[in-house]
């Protein structure tokens, strides 16, 4: 007689993102040594090494934490705890985290940049020129870059002819949650916004040149260099 199988639940904690275990980590470590509201705590380095984690991991968890009001992040001068440190909390977010993000679509859009190449029309690539035209003549202006940065990324996916493409792209987009505006709004710099507009500009050539590789090699750079800014600062 055959043994009957019971599929079971996935285990939530098994699924737990790293950027919850590691803030988990911090409030534990303000418990335990006693560190009071209002004090700073050890520089990023330090603390990373402390923990043994990765600045990436511990950038995400104390933007987690500064979220749920367990830590405030002062610009220039560190990582305070903060009054409501000594209340027992919990991280709000629950989604991926940015570098989670970042690091899929490194794989993804870096494919989708080199078919966009391979298949884009004159259309498509137009429509790829406005929307990097329109982010440059609203560079100032943040929430409308920042659509134009979409609209940018999504008229790439398009170019390819694969609306399954389209979709992934823009669930990716999707998932740049508050973490992810709360990280960019700390560490996001004039020459950052700056390089965006250089990748975009080389990202364009690729595709328009119908050099796949050279477009898949600009969209990886481009993310890659996004993500070393964030995670290092």
């Amino acid at each position: 007689m055959s043994k009957k199988i019971v599929a079971t639940e996935p285990n939530p904690a098994a699924e737990q993102r790293l950027y919850r275990v590691v803030a988990a980590k911090i409030q534990d470590l303000i418990r335990e040594e006693n560190i009071k509201p209002g004090t700073r705590l050890p520089a990023e380095r330090d603390l990373a090494a402390k923990l043994s984690v990765s600045r990436a991991s511990l950038r995400e968890a104390l933007i987690a934490l500064e979220l749920s009001g367990i830590v405030e992040v002062r610009g220039g001068s560190g990582v305070y705890v903060s009054e409501k440190a000594s209340a027992p909390s919990d991280v709000t977010e629950g989604g991926p985290g940015p570098f989670e993000v970042l690091a899929a679509r490194r794989l993804i859009e870096s494919e989708v940049a080199a078919i966009a190449a391979k298949m884009a029309t004159d259309s498509a690539i137009d429509a790829i020129l406005r929307a990097a035209a329109e982010m440059e003549q609203h560079h100032s202006d943040r929430a409308t870059n920042e659509q134009a940065d979409r609209n940018f990324h999504l008229a790439i996916a398009r170019a390819t002819g694969n609306t399954a493409l389209v979709g992934v792209v823009e669930t990716l987009w999707n998932q740049r949650g508050t973490m992810w505006h709360k990280l960019k709004e700390h560490f996001q710099t004039e020459e950052l916004r700056q390089n965006t507009l250089d990748d975009h500009r080389n990202i364009v050539a690729a595709i328009a040149a119908h050099d796949a590789a050279g477009a898949r090699q600009a969209m990886r750079a481009h993310l890659e260099r996004v993500t070393k800014t964030f995670s290092r600062g």
